[in-house]
């Protein structure tokens, strides 16, 4: 988020691109008399609704997506919109960011830092140190399809809905005695955007539609009943664009006639029309753009014009509601939620509106499922969705915030898959990462700075006083032994662990010693995007990167003893970890930011970075470190409760970390205001910038529940505001899906499902009154200790529930915890013999989940290089893929046979390429026994 980017924002801006990102001051009015529609209540009010279209304006405009493509739904009368997104189209292209002057120069970088002379040593870093280009490239939109109806002029009875529940927008209307109905999904099964026009009287639905871009682009028909836009991305930081895409845009309709010419769909007469959209690119991987996208364009779509249109919405409404459904919420509710929802939100402050929170909750949810899932890229800074070639910060990954806080609620709220991505980022950036640890700091391991793209830039950009942050790689790489602590999945351990041992390397190689102060500490570096002094952030140690590097090594060490590999690696990292400078309490009573006491330059600032260690780590808590702890709590006040709206999102998890649930609650309301939330619910920076929707997500899933202490704290920060409630299906870490339910401030019924045998610590307030205790299996009462008055410790066992309530509670089915499978233990991967030109191939199960697995097949070339290859196996337990990436498959059967000739082309000797898939398993999921690689 760097004044560099700033800059260009400003000047997009003022020529007219963008704008529609920045918001301009927007207000609601009550309506007299206002009821919830039917359909919103029929989804126990988890709908977003609007009895007015979105205009023009974007940010009115409602989201919808499958992980890879996205669409803006407006709802205009007159003229439908489908803002379009697929997940690759990045402008740019492959780059290595590395620069190599930068390892000859960091000696004196460290000394210039070591001696205050900080504003020099960016200078040099400036010079020698800075990415190449010098800033990142941007995710772009794909285009519109725009559908054009005549006059809005007499319609009335006018909705648009966002149901949370199906993950469908509906805009209805009447106009001329007709009823019209509109209903948008995208479907993840079918990997198409579908489009179901219906009405009420025969042959009324007549319409225009056309495709348009600012892309460079070409329109065409390349059928009587299909319109096609074929274009490239764009050029930024010097680097052509190089990711082609294809959009295909097909009619199919019940009465009247279809017809297409010149780039133009026309319907005429139709009773009820089918609109089905796909989109492929070429984007293969972050070094790969060959892709074949008309085909993966042109069979998607004809694969998805052979389902039924019931059909195409069940498999959608089943493969999301599997997510989705895992968790519910209920807070309350009050006659506020029977305004439309920008009322709602532009009345929030004045009204009492409980409902409104696990509106906002499940919001988030729905926005994750709806930006990432296994296969995909990872969520940017936008989601999945942006109209623009020029977005707010690039719409890319901003790793020292935001990218890690779109991923909090992934775990906590039930849907583990949807953090898969962000692994397969970090797998391609222990490579790119690796080039740039070479040959800017003379390391092993792999660093990532700041900011990151789909070409994986590793490097410093921006400037070195935003950009000169090694910890980026760092902090991502924590997040695969959290991710173990709820799963347990020693296999996705062991796929993972060398990116961990990776980051942690490259800070063996790398930290220094304070020449005062002795401890080991990274320099240069900065707390970020905070001045310390007048125009400097860079800094040795900042409180920040020390939190993050214990828990790197911890992790690293942690995760080196499960898999029993790396004694002496192992030792290494403790021994680093122990000479860390430990976190401080200032003269002010907090935290200190800096390893020296200084004052930060701006008081009120964003970033809040040197509490990382009170959430998402767990450094700094209530009763293991309680002087921190205080510290944090006055360093919070020292800030302030304003921010920007990402900033806000993240102090609602600190104050929850805090058990304070009023100030928490707080914080949450002063997000729900309408320079803080978009009129669609998305989070304003401002412009909009997606994390502090997820932010709140976690923000409202701490205050009911703590995992991060090696207990489950139950209702740690109720706010009295939601005085009774239910909550179901949220994840601990230790493997535990818990349930809820409580009145007058005071949880009446807790139960637990174990996903693992161990040794259960359960805190609540409920603990230091009667209770009674249930084994819900057998109906046994557990035998228990009692370690503190308000807690219960006890053996739990794999698959068990186990229900905590007052005397007379009667069970509560909502209460009920939503299961959720252990993982089973990751195979052994299978490897092919060579083929004759020496090459392997070798299969491994990545990530696996009620249902459905991830997998990946690496092709190494043997002494010879390669120009293509084929791999073929026969599954062994009935699996299917259902999508695939960097190759094109065929399966007969339990018979699969995967090419690549025409994505990766030659391999040379020694390399190796990879593809990957998803796929069904209905049970047991075993690799193949045998693989057979062929080459040419």
């Amino acid at each position: 988020m760097s004044e560099v980017t700033r800059r260009n924002i400003i000047k997009a801006t003022a020529a007219g691109a963008g704008a529609a990102l920045v918001p301009a001051a927007w207000s609601a009015t009550a309506r007299a008399g206002s009821a919830a529609p039917p359909q919103v209540l029929a989804a126990n009010d988890l709908a977003l609704w609007y009895d007015e279209p979105a205009g023009t304006d974007w940010l009115r405009a409602l989201p919808i997506g499958n992980g890879r493509l996205g669409a803006m739904v407006f709802g205009n009368i007159d003229t439908e919109r489908l803002q379009l997104n697929e997940d690759t189209v990045w402008a740019g292209g492959p780059y290595d960011s590395a620069n190599t002057r930068g390892a000859a120069n960091l000696a004196e970088i460290r000394r210039r830092v070591f001696a205050d002379q900080w504003t020099s040593a960016q200078d040099l870093i400036n010079q020698t140190m800075m990415g190449s280009p010098g800033g990142q490239l941007a995710y772009q939109t794909v285009g519109d399809l725009r559908l054009s109806f005549g006059s809005a002029s007499g319609a009335t009875q006018y909705n648009r809905t966002l149901d949370l529940t199906t993950a469908t927008v509906t805009t209805t209307y009447v106009q001329g005695g007709v009823r019209h109905q509109r209903e948008v999904f995208a479907s993840a099964p079918d990997q198409v955007i579908v489009l179901r026009l219906t009405a009420d009287r025969a042959n009324a639905i007549t319409f225009s539609a056309a495709f348009d871009s600012p892309q460079r682009t070409t329109v065409s028909s390349p059928d009587g009943a299909t319109i096609a836009l074929d274009g490239i991305s764009g050029s930024m930081e010097g680097v052509d664009g190089s990711v082609r895409f294809l959009a295909l845009a097909n009619a199919a309709v019940t009465g009247g006639t279809v017809s297409s010419s010149g780039g133009t769909l026309r319907v005429s007469g139709a009773t009820s029309v089918t609109v089905l959209i796909s989109i492929g690119t070429s984007y293969v991987n972050y070094r790969t753009v060959n892709g074949d996208y008309q085909g993966i364009a042109r069979n998607r779509l004809n694969a998805a014009k052979g389902v039924a249109v019931d059909q195409l919405r069940s498999r959608h409404r089943a493969d999301y509601q599997a997510l989705f459904n895992r968790v519910t919420i209920d807070l309350g509710r009050t006659a506020a939620a029977d305004q439309p929802t920008d009322v709602r939100i532009a009345q929030h402050a004045s009204t009492n509106d409980p409902q409104f929170a696990a509106l906002l909750f499940q919001f988030g949810r729905y926005l994750l499922i709806s930006s990432s899932r296994p296969g995909t890229q990872p969520a940017n800074l936008q989601g999945i969705w942006n109209d623009s070639l020029t977005p707010s910060w690039d719409s890319k990954y901003t790793v020292n915030a935001n990218l890690p806080m779109n991923y909090w609620p992934a775990d906590t709220t039930n849907l583990s898959e949807c953090l898969l991505p962000v692994f397969d980022m970090v797998k391609d950036l222990t490579v790119t990462g690796a080039r740039v640890a070479q040959a800017q700091y003379g390391a092993g391991g792999w660093v990532t700075h700041h900011n990151t793209d789909a070409w994986r830039g590793a490097s410093v950009v921006d400037g070195a006083f935003w950009g000169m942050w090694q910890t980026g790689g760092a902090w991502l790489s924590t997040l695969i032994w959290d991710h173990y602590l709820f799963t347990g999945d020693s296999g996705f351990l062991q796929a993972n662990y060398p990116a961990l041992k990776g980051a942690a390397q490259f800070f063996l190689d790398t930290l220094v010693a304070h020449p005062t102060l002795g401890y080991l500490v990274t320099n240069p570096s900065n707390s970020p995007e905070l001045a310390h002094h007048a125009n400097a952030s860079v800094c040795a140690g900042p409180t920040m990167d020390n939190q993050i590097l214990r828990d790197l090594f911890d992790a690293a060490a942690r995760a080196s003893e499960v898999l029993g590999v790396d004694t002496t690696f192992r030792s290494q990292v403790r021994t680093a970890k122990d000479r860390l400078p430990p976190s401080r309490v200032g003269s002010r009573g907090n935290v200190q930011e800096w390893l020296a006491d200084w004052v930060e330059t701006e008081r009120t600032h964003r970033h809040v970075s040197h509490l990382y260690g009170l959430h998402p780590s767990n450094q700094i808590t209530r009763r293991g470190t309680p002087a921190l702890y205080e510290a944090a709590r006055r360093t919070l006040e020292l800030r302030g409760d304003d921010g920007t709206g990402w900033s806000l999102a993240w102090k609602i998890n600190f104050w929850a970390r805090l058990e304070d649930g009023a100030r928490a609650h707080k914080l949450l309301r002063d997000l729900v205001r309408t320079d803080r939330l978009a009129p669609n619910m998305f989070d304003l920076h401002p412009p909009f910038q997606i994390d502090g929707n997820f932010g709140a997500t976690s923000g409202i899933a701490e205050m009911l529940l703590h995992s991060h202490t090696g207990e489950l704290h139950l209702l740690p920060a109720l706010p009295s505001a939601w005085p009774a409630g239910q909550v179901a299906g949220l994840r601990g870490r230790g493997g535990y899906t818990v349930a809820l339910a409580w009145s007058n401030s005071q949880a009446d019924e807790i139960t637990v499902r174990a996903d693992r045998d161990g040794t259960l610590r359960l805190r609540s307030r409920l603990f230091t009154g009667t209770f009674t205790l249930t084994d819900v299996t057998d109906g046994s009462t557990p035998a228990t200790t009692r370690p503190e008055s308000d807690v219960v410790a006890f053996t739990v066992r794999a698959g068990r529930t186990y229900r905590a309530a007052r005397p007379g509670v009667t069970p509560s089915p909502t209460a009920t915890p939503t299961s959720t499978p252990s993982p089973t233990p990751t195979p052994t991967p299978t490897v092919s013999s060579p083929a004759p030109s020496g090459a392997r191939a070798t299969y491994a199960i990545t990530g696996s989940w009620s249902g459905g697995f991830q997998a990946e097949v690496t092709v190494t070339a043997g002494a010879t290089a390669i120009r293509g290859w084929t791999v073929s196996w026969t599954f062994p337990n009935g699996q299917v893929i259902n999508q695939i990436w960097s190759g094109t498959h065929t399966q007969n059967g339990a018979n699969v046979t995967v090419r690549n000739v025409d994505y990766n082309g030659s391999v040379p000797a020694g390399g190796s390429t990879t593809f990957g898939f998803i796929g069904s398993a209905g049970g047991t999921n075993n690799p193949p026994a045998n693989l057979t690689c062929t080459t040419s």
